[in-house]
């Protein structure tokens, strides 16, 4: 089983950049694959960028934060970050971070832990 906390959200003005942090629990950690999805207000959980198990490794984003946003991963600290630049209202959301046995993965059912979450709310 893996733990997983994330931490970083916050407020910021609109053009604004934050850095998320994940951090697992659990020796197996770098065996996952790790994405962030984001679920605003009244909206669905949205997939937002994943990277596979291992540090350096291949990466997917949504069309929405392509070039805005960088995953990446350090297996010894057992943490993955979602660097955030350029960011905007519609980026508002509880941001989440989830371990896959496969990927990198676009798709929520391929998950299978999933840590609690961090407000990011953007103002423009």
């Amino acid at each position: 089983q893996v733990q997983l906390v994330e931490s970083g959200g916050g407020l910021v003005q609109a053009g604004g950049s934050l850095r998320l942090s994940c951090v697992a629990s659990g020796s197996t950690f770098g065996s996952y694959a790790t994405g962030w999805f984001r679920q605003a207000p009244g909206k669905e959980r949205e997939f937002v960028a994943a990277i596979s198990a291992w540090s350096g490794g291949r990466t997917v984003y949504a069309d929405s934060v392509k070039g805005r946003f960088s995953i990446s991963r350090d297996n010894v600290k057992n943490t993955v970050y979602l660097q955030m630049n350029s960011l905007k209202p519609e980026d508002t959301a509880v941001y989440c971070c989830a371990v896959a046995a496969i990927g990198p993965t676009a798709q929520v059912y391929d998950y299978d832990y999933w840590g609690q979450g961090t407000r990011v709310t953007v103002s423009s």
